[in-house]
């Protein structure tokens, strides 16, 4: 695997990442049924390879991306990587708004 740096961080990240939006689902007719034994190995599978960095966002998988990593990063996968995840800005109005679906989105990830 190739890596660069992160910008002005003291991190480098692999030259390819993960990213969770096209997941592999159990229905085609219903994003939100993630394959989860297969994504699981092919998050697992990608991270022994050496990516390091995973993309999510709040809509990915109707809203069950982010939750599904919280459980496929499990076992030491979650300390491997760095973790992007995007805010739905169609629903942020205040920063109450912002903080009130990040606190309840991470309650959620890692509940």
């Amino acid at each position: 695997m190739q890596y660069r740096r992160f910008g002005n961080l003291d991190w480098m990240s692999s030259a390819l990442g993960f990213g969770a939006m096209r997941l592999p689902t159990t229905d085609p007719e219903d994003r939100s049924k993630i394959d989860e034994p297969l994504a699981t190995r092919m998050i697992r599978y990608a991270v022994d390879h050496g990516v390091n960095y995973i993309d999510t966002a709040y809509p990915y998988h109707n809203g069950e991306s982010e939750r599904f990593l919280g459980r496929a990063l499990k076992d030491g996968y979650r300390e491997k990587v760095r973790l992007a995840t995007k805010l739905p800005m169609w629903a942020i109005e205040t920063v109450r708004d912002a903080d009130s679906i990040l606190n309840v989105r991470l309650e959620n990830v890692y509940s």
